[in-house]
């Protein structure tokens, strides 16, 4: 008897889920706060028809999940992001698009990749977007998650748009990119007005193409990483790590161009996601979960199965634009990733900050939240509990908070024990209490990507 591997993505609570619902007056353990008023919406691929040969974790279509708290009550839905390719396979009833891992061969196909619109999401003047670094942003009606369309800042947006743009919480500014895969220039840098209006938009000169996932901000500067996660279309892999290329890390002026940034040299590593930057004195402090390689989109071969790969820990780099030298440390031994802080301090130097606790277990699973205290050199962990996996903290402030940290870490955690789906919000002055509140989900919501908080004054 022949026995098909089920691929493990598409399993347990990678597993997506079908139905769209609507569900008020959840049950809450505990109590809601009664000034937490918002909206959490995280984004995550979640496939509608079984998949077309080798299914990666990042090829589902973007599925948002929502949780609206009012006066200590809580709602939930879950919206497919409604994008052309979604639609497309809707009407014809199955997948038509194969994924990352594979891209049609066959010239009559449709165009190689769909945008899933499923990676992340943000707010910014007035708008709300769904984002995928290989196109166009989705702008979603709040609080409904209906999709409104492909979003092009009026048809001026003339490159993709990365899943993890920066705002300036003082200047209003929304810093994006977007990198081609084949044809130069491999890189362009976009600058959005505090209106929302597209700016400007400048090319930068890379020797190759590279994936580049995120970037960081400093009040003055724009931090890009030139890593070696190099794609070659026509080679054997579409995408390969060259562990023997070192790590480049350009800093370029906030207004500056091709002409005005600056390499930094350091070596090879791969980083998914920046915590953040700022800027001390001579110096540009990066913080970010580094890998000493990266197999997450190439073969395991490929890196010889090099110590660390896919292991993320917290580092820090600091550049002096001074005299040009770098300097690169591990902040902690333990492996995390998807790093956050309280969003008012993006490009300027926070105490905070947050990250998702790996559990030792061969799949993506979050066993815990860490946080950081920079200024002492201290962290306190946030355990799930056995059998309890969750994903991405999201800082929520308090209103009118005056400490950094005054306000909750929320996300969703799933039992593997019940089969069941939480919505936790934690006291992010008081990290190794239990929960504040355990909101109780109407079905189970499947491990995803990012998310944000949309505070009642947004909404």
């Amino acid at each position: 008897m022949s026995t098909t591997a089920v691929n493990p993505f598409l399993a347990g609570n990678f597993a997506p889920v079908q139905d769209e619902i609507t569900a008020d007056e959840l049950t809450v353990i505990g109590e809601l706060p009664a000034d937490l008023s918002g909206m959490f919406v995280r984004n995550g691929p979640n496939p509608q028809f079984p998949p077309i040969g080798h299914y990666h974790w990042f090829d589902g279509d973007g599925m948002l999940h929502g949780v609206q708290i009012n006066h200590g009550t809580a709602s939930y839905r879950d919206r497919y992001v409604r994008t052309p390719g979604f639609e497309k396979e809707r009407e014809a009833g199955h997948a038509i698009w194969t994924g990352l891992m594979e891209p049609p061969k066959d010239e009559n196909s449709p165009p190689s990749f769909k945008n899933v619109a499923n990676t992340s999401v943000i707010w910014h003047a007035g708008h709300f977007l769904a984002l995928w670094e290989g196109g166009e942003p989705y702008a979603i009606k709040l609080p409904e998650l209906e999709t409104i369309g492909a979003y092009t800042f009026e048809g001026k947006l003339a490159s993709p748009f990365t899943a993890h743009p920066k705002i300036d919480a003082v200047t209003g500014e929304m810093m994006f990119f977007g990198y081609s895969p084949m044809q130069p220039p491999f890189l362009t840098y976009s600058i959005v007005s505090r209106s929302g209006e597209l700016v400007r938009t400048v090319p930068i000169d890379l020797p190759e193409p590279v994936m580049m996932h995120d970037f960081a901000i400093t009040q003055d500067y724009t931090l890009f990483m030139d890593l070696p996660m190099v794609f070659n279309p026509q080679g054997e892999a579409m995408i390969q790590f060259k562990s023997e290329r070192p790590s480049r890390f350009g800093i370029v002026p906030r207004h500056g161009d091709n002409s005005s940034i600056r390499w930094f040299e350091s070596p090879s590593c791969f980083v998914f996601h920046t915590l953040n930057a700022y800027q001390e004195g001579d110096e540009v402090v990066l913080i970010a979960c580094r890998m000493n390689s990266t197999t997450v989109l190439t073969s395991s071969e490929e890196t010889g199965g090099e110590a660390g790969a896919n292991e993320a820990r917290l580092y820090q780099w600091r550049f002096n634009l001074r005299t040009g030298k770098v300097q690169e440390k591990p902040l902690d031994e333990r492996i995390s990733d998807f790093p956050r802080i309280n969003e008012q301090l993006i490009g300027r130097k926070m105490r905070y900050g947050y990250t998702a606790k790996m559990a030792d277990n061969p799949m993506p699973l979050f066993e815990g939240v860490i946080k950081y205290d920079f200024d002492n050199g201290t962290s306190q962990v946030h355990h799930y509990g056995a059998g309890r996996y969750g994903g991405e903290a999201v800082f929520a402030p308090r209103p009118n908070g005056t400490a950094e940290d005054d306000g909750w870490l929320v996300t969703f955690v799933h039992d593997e024990n019940s089969d069941t789906s939480e919505l936790v919000v934690l006291n992010a002055q008081d990290l190794t209490a239990e929960p504040v509140a355990r909101v109780v989900m109407p079905q189970r919501v499947p491990y995803g990507f990012h998310g944000t908080w949309v505070t009642q004054d947004q909404l």
